[in-house]
């Protein structure tokens, strides 16, 4: 079958059928979808049993809640990401910390606090080694920005998130920080793990066929507001990871890999009461104003809370 007969015929189906008034939205969004892949079936010879086990595997996957995992794993976010970037240089915001993938794995309503937090419950801190990581929230201008509000997530040792990780404490590795007078942010916590799909997954069973594997590299998950600013989604990778820069989710991007320094002098060590040398990291942030005729920086999606 011809592509424009594939055209004519999902229209039938999905517009000339249309009995009442439709979502003109919804009904262009889906008469494109269903186009597309009746014209893939045709084209790639997808046979019954192909579609149905297809569908199958999102059912599957759906109940084992990884379809906000395979998104990232099949380079969707990150080409959400994408297209939300070029849209603010075409409405002439330019010049902020480059944005990233947010995941599957926020938690809203954890602990607030000025200035700095401590992140982790202490239940790993013998195996794991100490980071202290700090910065500045500033405006386009270079103007710090007080009481801006900066959510923070991070993995465990391994490589487990809190909440979906019944054995952590509730909110282990995640805070929210308002930044202080000086615009200024830290928090102590562990150096996190990267993590691999479930691999008796959904996501890694695709990854699988696919010839991919499905690690992350270790990260930390910023939320960042502040009155008069977009909204910034982000997240900075460890330097020195393995896969650093072959990342499954594809969020690895330039400028969003500090430096880590290991701090061993004694002074240091005492004025924090440590007994062994930790990480540090230092990551400033910076917002862009809100435009009124931009397109919207928040994105609308069912997140966990606890």
């Amino acid at each position: 079958m011809k592509h424009t007969e594939i055209d004519a015929l999902v229209k039938s189906w999905i517009v000339d059928a249309a009995d009442k008034p439709a979502n003109p939205r919804v009904q262009a969004i889906v008469l494109r979808l269903v186009a597309d892949l009746c014209k893939a079936i045709e084209d790639l010879d997808i046979s019954a049993t192909e579609f149905w086990k297809g569908l199958e595997y999102l059912q599957e996957a759906g109940k084992r809640h990884e379809l906000g995992l395979i998104a990232p794993g099949i380079g969707l976010e990150r080409f959400l990401d994408m297209r939300a970037d070029e849209a603010d240089v075409k409405a002439g915001l330019t010049g902020g910390t480059p944005r990233a993938i947010e995941g599957p794995l926020y938690v809203a309503g954890a602990p607030e606090s000025v200035g700095f937090a401590r992140l982790d419950d202490g239940t790993e801190v013998d195996i794991a080694e100490t980071l202290f990581m700090q910065g500045t929230v500033y405006d386009s201008k270079g103007n710090s920005l007080p009481n801006a509000k900066v959510e923070v997530w991070h993995a465990n040792t391994k490589g487990s998130y809190s909440y979906f990780d019944q054995t952590q404490s509730a909110f282990n590795l995640r805070r929210t920080i308002v930044t202080d007078s000086q615009g200024r942010y830290s928090f102590q916590s562990i150096m996190p793990n990267g993590y691999g799909c479930p691999p008796d997954g959904s996501t890694q069973a695709l990854l699988d066929l696919l010839g991919r594997h499905g690690n992350r590299p270790a990260h930390v998950h910023f939320f960042v507001t502040a009155p008069g600013h977009r909204k910034l989604t982000t997240q900075i990778n460890i330097d020195g990871d393995k896969y650093l820069w072959d990342d499954f989710a594809f969020a690895s991007r330039e400028g969003l890999v500090p430096p880590v320094k290991r701090i061993n002098d004694a002074a240091e060590l005492a004025k924090r009461n440590l007994k062994k040398p930790f990480a540090s990291i230092d990551f400033d942030i910076n917002l862009v104003e809100e435009k009124p005729k931009a397109a919207s920086g928040l994105v609308d999606r069912i997140r966990a809370a606890a």
